[in-house]
């Protein structure tokens, strides 16, 4: 493993480092339009963007993962590789970063908008194979396992849950214990005798 992480374009790579490069090869509105941090828009500055990142853990991953992804186009991170951060995940040896990818405002606007379809695409069919083997995870498909055969989404009293009560039905007396009082000098019922 500690192997694979020295395949990492990231490892040993200074904060100060990764953003000269990038600021280099994309300039400020490119890394603001692709990222949307406000450290690349406002008064831009090297020194300000590490100062923002060293404070800010989730925005320093999501520049990370672009350098990783965009700038170094390595392989995405799959598995295991995916639940660690981009400095801890490894890469086989012998890959080597290739040329980085190419942005305008315009490329970033057209995948943005391409992204932001296919999520809206993926909340409207939310029982879509693509979702519920994707990103839903192990429990995907409950809502499904637990339809009965009238098809009602609530199951039946043999797989441990109850049929939901029809609102227009008047409801039955299942309460255990007494009941309320009716007593406006005893509201708890407290005083019974």
């Amino acid at each position: 493993m500690i192997e694979e992480q020295q395949n990492n374009p990231l490892h040993g790579l200074k904060l100060e480092t990764m953003i000269t490069e990038l600021v280099d090869f994309y300039g400020w509105k490119i890394l603001y339009a692709a990222l949307k941090l406000g450290c690349f828009n406002t008064n831009p500055t090297v020194e300000a963007c590490i100062t923002f990142l060293k404070k800010t853990e989730w925005a320093r991953e999501k520049v990370e993962n672009f350098y990783l992804y965009r700038f170094k186009r390595m392989p995405k991170a799959i598995g295991e590789q995916f639940e660690l951060k981009p400095r801890e995940r490894g890469f086989a040896a012998g890959l080597a970063p290739r040329k980085p990818m190419e942005l305008t405002i315009e490329s970033i606007a057209q995948m943005q908008a391409q992204a932001s379809a296919e999520y809206e695409a993926g909340n409207r069919h939310p029982n879509s194979a693509k979702k519920s083997m994707g990103r839903r995870g192990v429990n995907s498909g409950a809502h499904q396992r637990n339809k009965n055969a009238s098809g009602s989404s609530y199951g039946s009293s043999d797989n441990g849950y109850t049929q939901r009560r029809d609102r227009s039905e008047p409801r039955t007396t299942e309460r255990s214990g007494p009941s309320p009082s009716t007593d406006d000098n005893d509201p708890w019922g407290t005083k019974r005798g």
